[in-house]
């Protein structure tokens, strides 16, 4: 054929530019590009053989990856269709856009659209290369055709000299990506991007070891699974399988909670795995561990946005041919298609949970540790995964029992229901060191939570606005009796006179705690309850809690923690103190309290069953201590 030159059909001044500019961020995503119309082009071939359309032999389909180091060349080569010479003109040399000029404007921020809207997947090379030359062959027999670019809108197109069928794709590396001419660094990308391509991806050959050296051998290294395990039937697999697929995916990290395997035909096609990950307590969780694919090519893990935020815990792998390949994460989070796979998926996950809750509880209760994440965060961020979840979310007891939502209810409602009709949640996020509060509500017959995740507290809040007439408090936010308040308390029947005497004497005694106030309280319990108890308000308390996991609630974090000292003035200990203070006067009432070790010793104490005595406090509590009882 006569050699033809001419300039690629795009009515603008030059689109070249445009794609190494903006692309430049992720160029290394032209391998995947150039990998995957390989595999197209391997596959149309295999359609059409089906099909009769192409009655010559299949033969090995193997693409082929090479790098040559001195003539500075990545190679791609395949055996599929191949292209004729009209088509070459077609596909390479016209790149059909109305309106070029206004098109690039519009995209010019956005070079991943301007690839996926408009299949410029193949102009991606220029990125790395300062010449791409394309050597091809039709299935249809035609002469072979050579294309040669250097990244202008030039280009040639000649006669080749290619006897086999299919298209090598040469990029001549340019000076500033000589990386991608390092073996290592192309294992790397075809390692993330074509993993699980359908069709066998060659790159260099195996190496075994010999004569105490590592030698290659004359079979070609095949990198890719062309049948991963998700794209299989659930009932051919086993537990085994799908554990052994996770250490695949992710190595050296414990056995998985759950799976579930996603297969969907209808109304849009969708398979995938996904796992429930062993979360270690109060530890971030690694989010983005999801691979997204299309058509077995990786599109991203970057999936915060693209399914519900409570998913982004999990992991695995999603694969939707109805995903776009090459498209902005902007345009992800707005396709409608992604966004009904991502309410499927939901719906999925929420349907595999109850299901194992129903058909094996026990199993699901062993488990619920490390599950609570997932289903609190998605029952925080996601309206119909909370619906759903209502039925399977426990609540543990400090007896280690669980409990589903309506059956916790039945069990307190009799009991923990308050004088104005408010069902009372009594709860601990410590029950070693809040044990004497259990204790308290023990010997009242109450019950009282465990909830001591990272997400408990943000729960507890939602449930409150879910559930009727319920409020769940921490039982040391308040003496038990004024917690569930079965009938109003009786102030203390103590004179002004002598509440500014006791404040005095308890607040000299109190050591100095950075960013803590007291205040004091004085209440006529039982005897036998103890002479101070120390109590911090829920609200402000949770709203701290939260203000540390949350932007936007900084206001909170800034305030000095408080604390109220409880006084019971119907402990014998409290009237001796107060006996003694009758007549005095408040400057003298301090005196007494440095000169009173029963005072110094109620109040660290108090403090020591909060666990807020510390350092030089409690080395002179201990001290103190040991007096008392050598006398």
């Amino acid at each position: 054929m006569e050699e033809k030159k001419g300039q690629i059909g795009v009515t603008t001044d030059n689109i070249f530019p445009i794609i190494k500019k903006f692309l430049y961020s992720d160029h290394e995503i032209f391998l995947r590009e150039l990998v995957s119309n390989a595999v197209d082009a391997t596959q149309k071939l295999k359609t059409f053989s089906s099909l009769g359309e192409f009655k010559g032999e299949l033969g090995d389909l193997t693409i082929h990856i090479s790098v040559d180091k001195d003539k500075n060349t990545l190679t791609i080569s395949d055996k599929g269709i191949g292209m004729t010479a009209e088509e070459v003109d077609k596909y390479l040399n016209q790149i059909a856009l109305s309106s070029a000029n206004e098109f690039l404007d519009k995209y010019k921020d956005d070079a991943n659209s301007i690839i996926g809207h408009f299949g410029l997947g193949f102009y991606s090379s220029f990125m790395v290369a300062k010449q791409v030359e394309v050597i091809t062959k039709s299935y249809k027999d035609e002469p072979a055709v050579k294309w040669t670019c250097d990244g202008s809108p030039e280009f040639t197109i000649s006669a080749a000299d290619k006897a086999e069928r299919g298209t090598d794709i040469i990029l001549h590396i340019d000076d500033e990506n000589k990386n991608f001419l390092e073996k290592a660094e192309i294992e790397r990308l075809l390692k993330k991007y074509c993993r699980f391509l359908p069709i066998p991806i060659a790159f260099g050959k195996k190496t075994e070891w010999k004569d105490g050296k590592s030698e290659e051998t004359d079979e070609d290294n095949i990198i890719n699974d062309t049948t991963p395990l998700w794209s299989r039937k659930p009932s051919e697999l086993k537990d085994e399988d799908y554990k052994k697929f996770y250490q695949d995916l992710y190595p050296f990290t414990d056995e998985p909670l759950f799976w579930i395997h996603l297969n969907v035909d209808y109304p849009f096609k969708l398979t995938g795995i996904l796992y429930f990950p062993k979360l270690k307590p109060n530890v971030d969780p690694h989010k983005n561990k999801i691979q997204l694919y299309s058509n077995q090519v990786f599109i991203t893990d970057s999936v915060e946005g693209i399914v519900p935020e409570f998913l982004t815990l999990l992991h695995g792998v999603i694969d939707s041919p109805d995903i776009p390949l090459n498209v902005s994460r902007s345009y992800l989070q707005s396709d409608q298609n992604v966004k009904k796979i991502s309410s499927h998926i939901t719906k999925k996950v929420a349907d595999r949970l109850e299901d194992i809750f129903k058909n094996d509880r026990p199993q699901f209760e062993e488990k619920w540790d490390n599950l609570k994440i997932f289903i609190e965060y998605g029952m925080l961020t996601d309206e119909k995964f909370y619906d759903r979840a209502q039925k399977f979310c426990l609540l543990k007891s400090t007896d280690s029992k669980t409990f589903t939502l309506e059956e916790y209810k039945t069990l307190i409602s009799s009991n923990q229901t308050d004088k104005d009709g408010t069902l009372i949640y009594l709860y601990t996020n410590n029950k070693e060191e809040q044990y004497s509060y259990i204790n308290a509500a023990k010997e009242h017959g109450y019950d009282v939570l465990l909830l001591d995740g990272q997400l408990d507290v943000h729960l507890a809040s939602m449930l409150e606005s879910k559930l009727e007439k319920s409020r769940f408090v921490r039982i040391d936010s308040d003496i038990i009796d004024n917690i569930i308040k079965k009938e109003d308390i009786k102030e203390a029947e103590i004179t002004d006179k002598q509440k500014e005497n006791l404040d005095e004497a308890f607040k000299s005694q109190l050591p100095v705690i950075e960013k803590v106030d007291f205040s004091f309280d004085y209440k006529p319990l039982k005897e036998n309850v103890q002479p101070i108890q120390i109590t911090q308000d829920e609200y402000m308390r949770r709203m701290k809690e939260m203000a540390a996991m949350q932007t936007g609630m900084s206001f909170y974090r800034e305030m000095p923690d408080h604390y109220k000292m409880v006084v019971n003035t119907n402990h014998p200990l409290i009237k001796q103190i107060m006996g003694d203070l009758e007549g005095k006067e408040k400057e003298d009432a301090a005196s007494y309290a440095s000169d009173s070790a029963i005072i110094r010793q109620l109040v660290d104490l108090a403090l020591l069953s909060n666990n807020m005595l510390k350092g030089e406090a409690l080395s002179n509590f201990i001290k103190r201590s040991t007096d008392i009882i050598s006398k």
